[in-house]
């Protein structure tokens, strides 16, 4: 088997090939956890014998995989002490023109993309940018893709913004001993976010004007009704279910009230009492016909409204995440409600309530959920596998000293990097340490920061990385990449780059740059060139993903609230891709212009 060879390639190279291809299909076409499938790949590539012990798991101990998870720190104490509140509070004003909006909008998102998680940043900025918008009367469709598109394009303006960024400059500095500058794509990403900032001024026409879904649910009165049970009804002390009053045809019970106009929790075998309220949500016919059918009456007042919650509980709107549980099901059909003590009231698809009984929706991705919670919702609805994601958060930063302390800490570790003075490491770690000191987050904050997924799928493309790299697929690839395009260094730059993000809308752009960087430095060495700028701009390229909204976990931040479909995001997507990617190869020479090897 050691001997086997087929179309160039050895038995572990296929291995590898299978394995990667595998994997990159399980994370398409299923919903199992990222974290899990890279694990499960680790695993092949290290039982069939493609990687020894010490390789297999060097990606747990790589320095750019520790950096990410120290950052996570550094992240939880900037949110926390209302850095972005702050930022948002001062530069978004009041501009008289959409132009304008976005410059506004995405110049600041993009700075703060840079330090930060794009996923933070913009689920931080979603839900004012719907109130910004309603201010000055533009669609927020019109502003939600410009806010992602500008959270990536800021991200790769420096080694931390983005994970593509730091896995890179690992690999980079593992096989040179070179470390790249923390500001090494400062000046190409810019140039790049100034050039996609133009783009989506002058392509506006191709964003769509939606709906904001929750304006579905905007009038509770048209969909939720409450009925009194009058002292002489028949049905008093049967159970709800005995009733036919607790499952109904078009609509659900949501919530029940005794004379003491308390909430209970809902159960078919609760008994009826005269006196009760019976509020109900779904098709306003077929809940009449109910009132008629089982002797109900109006209530006397509106116990429900979208404006006059419970103390203890409230509605609150919710969109389904791509790769939910509950995507192909109705609520009816699983335990979603009683697992995590929410009711469903209705739900909107692309801005227009579904009318029909909201439990019986097959959901899709995307849909919004109008949900009665509790107080304390027992649900983390903020992890990227949670099955539902609020459109709003019930964190209120605490602005003050810690503010200005947390942004000092972040400026001097970015300073000491960039300068030279320590390793970025090190300087994350003094950072880090800074922040639980100054208590600009807590231990408790800090901990519950750390996406322990993302830090698996991290080490895990590193060592995909190492396996692409030592099985010859790299150098094989090279060879056909240079085959095909001939030996001139832009041509060849332009393919590598162009095929990367293509690749990075459908799969992680971790893994894309893991996957991309050994193929990329293998054609540059062929070809008699340095390879740093090549890989500086993959970097940019593996981070440029505007056409789907599986591009990015920021897409599909955005993708509920925006009231989107699918194909809004390929309408001006697709150009853009091409727009960056020429920028990219443009600034990227004439910054870092091609070196022949000595």
């Amino acid at each position: 088997m050691e001997d086997f060879v087929f179309a160039g390639f050895n038995i572990h190279a296929w291995i590898t090939i299978v394995t990667v291809l595998g994997m990159f299909t399980t994370m398409l076409f299923t919903k199992l956890r990222a974290d899990l499938v890279f694990l499960s790949a680790i695993g092949i590539l290290y039982v069939t014998g493609v990687l020894d012990a010490k390789e297999a798991f060097s990606g747990f101990s790589s320095t750019s995989v520790i950096v990410v998870g120290v950052l996570f720190v550094i992240v939880a104490g900037l949110t926390h002490t209302g850095v972005l509140y702050v930022v948002v509070k001062y530069l978004l004003g009041q501009p008289t023109s959409y132009g304008k909006a976005v410059t506004r909008l995405m110049f600041p998102v993009a700075a703060l993309s840079s330090f930060l998680s794009n996923t933070t940043v913009v689920a931080m900025f979603v839900g004012i940018v719907k109130m910004w918008s309603k201010k000055l009367g533009i669609s927020p469709s019109k502003l939600l893709i410009p806010l992602s598109y500008a959270s990536g394009m800021g991200g790769v303006c420096t080694l931390i913004g983005t994970p593509p960024n730091l896995i890179i400059s690992g690999l980079y500095e593992e096989k040179t001993g070179v470390a790249m500058n923390i500001l090494t794509t400062t000046v190409p990403g810019l140039f790049c976010l100034v050039v996609g900032v133009l783009s989506v001024i002058a392509m506006r026409r191709l964003l769509p004007d939606r709906k904001t879904p929750e304006s579905a649910f905007e009038e509770t009165g048209e969909y939720t009704v409450e009925f009194q049970v009058p002292s002489d009804n028949p049905y008093i002390s049967k159970t709800l279910k005995e009733a036919g009053l607790f499952h109904v045809n078009g609509g659900s019970l949501i919530e029940l009230y005794h004379y003491d106009n308390i909430p209970l929790p809902l159960s078919e075998d609760e008994p009826l009492m005269g006196g009760d309220h019976l509020v109900y949500a779904g098709q306003i016919d077929a809940l009449v016909e109910l009132a008629y059918n089982h002797q109900l009456v109006s209530a006397d007042h509106h116990l429900f409204s979208y404006d006059e919650f419970d103390t203890n509980r409230n509605l609150r709107t919710a969109y389904v995440n791509f790769g939910s549980s509950l995507i192909g099901k109705t609520i009816e059909g699983c335990t979603f409600e009683k697992d995590s003590n929410l009711t469903l009231v209705a739900v909107s698809r692309y801005g227009e309530r579904i009318n029909k009984s909201p439990r019986q929706v097959v959901l899709q991705a995307g849909d919004t959920l109008l949900l009665l919670c509790p107080k304390n919702v027992n649900i983390d609805t903020t992890s990227p596998r949670s099955d539902i994601h609020f459109f709003e958060s019930d964190d209120v930063p605490n602005v003050g000293t810690g503010t200005i302390i947390s942004s000092i800490i972040m400026i001097a570790m970015v300073a000491l990097s960039a300068l030279g003075v320590m390793p970025l490491l090190q300087c994350a770690f003094l950072a880090a340490g800074a922040m639980l000191i100054c208590r600009c987050c807590n231990t408790e904050q800090a901990m519950k920061a750390i996406n322990w997924d993302i830090l698996m799928v991290f080490a895990g493309s590193a060592v995909l990385g190492l396996a692409i790299q030592k099985t010859g697929i790299a150098a094989l690839l090279a060879n056909g990449i240079l085959d095909v395009c001939g030996t001139n260094p832009l041509v060849v730059m332009t393919a590598v780059c162009l095929v990367g993000t293509f690749i990075t809308e459908f799969i992680s752009n971790t893994a894309a740059g893991a996957m991309f960087f050994p193929i990329m430095y293998e054609a540059a060495e062929k070809m008699g060139y340095d390879p740093f700028p090549f890989l500086v701009a993959l970097m940019i390229s593996v981070s440029s993903s505007f056409a789907t909204p599986i591009g990015s976990p920021t897409h599909m931040l955005v993708y509920g609230p925006g009231g989107y479909r699918f194909s809004d995001f390929m309408r001006i997507g697709l150009l853009m891709n091409i727009i960056i990617l020429a920028a990219n190869i443009l600034i990227v020479n004439i910054i870092y212009p091609l070196t022949p090897l000595p």
